[in-house]
């Protein structure tokens, strides 16, 4: 297991050359939910800096996400948030939102760095330029890329727990917004909040 997590950092180390030094790692969380935000993260260590536990969030349970992210916060170079509303998203839709998040995080870093690692295949327009690499499946090769993915979901699961405390009826603390069945069944039952996403809840109302 630990070589598994050596690759992750031995993987963004291979990007630095005499013109890339810092590398920041982007991801986001919220993409799936039918209510709340979509939250991006991008984080920039220092080439030596390393946890073993780092991993794809998803990977990791809540406390061990809790307890990582105040590592990356205490550890990295820099790091930043992008949050794009669930008002936003039922404007533009969820992948320009998750992008918009993702471009809001990149520009509110403090040191701006050589090459930005995005999870995924898509990427946001690159006002600095920057250079880009989009990395599937990032989130499991990257160290930047799965510490940005525990700063997001962490974020976002903060906020959704906030959330719920507005509209306990819906579970939030639990499902985070996700569509699971109580979730479903609570919105059928006690209708929509001002935070669920409209355009998600076509599907269930049909």
């Amino acid at each position: 297991m630990i070589e598994k997590y050596n690759s992750l950092k031995k993987f963004d180390n291979s990007f630095i050359n005499s013109n890339v030094k810092l590398i920041a790692g982007v991801d986001e969380a919220g993409r799936g939910p039918i209510a709340g935000p979509v939250v991006a993260a991008a984080v920039i260590f220092d080439k030596k800096k390393f946890n073993p536990q780092i991993n794809d969030s998803k990977k990791l349970s809540e406390k061990k996400r809790e307890e990582l992210f105040e590592w990356i916060i205490q550890n990295c170079i820099s790091y930043s948030i992008g949050i794009v509303s669930h008002i936003e998203i039922d404007e533009i839709n969820i992948l320009q939102a998750s992008l918009k998040a993702m471009k809001i995080a990149v520009d509110n870093l403090k040191i701006k760095p050589h090459l930005i690692l995005i999870d995924g295949n898509k990427s946001f327009s690159n006002d600095n330029e920057i250079d880009i690499k989009t990395i599937v499946k990032g989130d499991s090769k990257s160290f930047a890329i799965a510490s940005a993915s525990i700063i997001a979901k962490v974020t976002r699961d903060r906020i959704m727990k906030e959330a719920s405390l507005m509209h306990p009826e819906y579970l939030w603390e639990k499902n985070k917004g996700y569509p699971t069945l109580q979730h479903i069944e609570a919105v059928k039952t006690f209708g929509i909040t001002p935070l669920h996403r409209k355009t998600f809840l076509k599907n269930i109302f049909e």
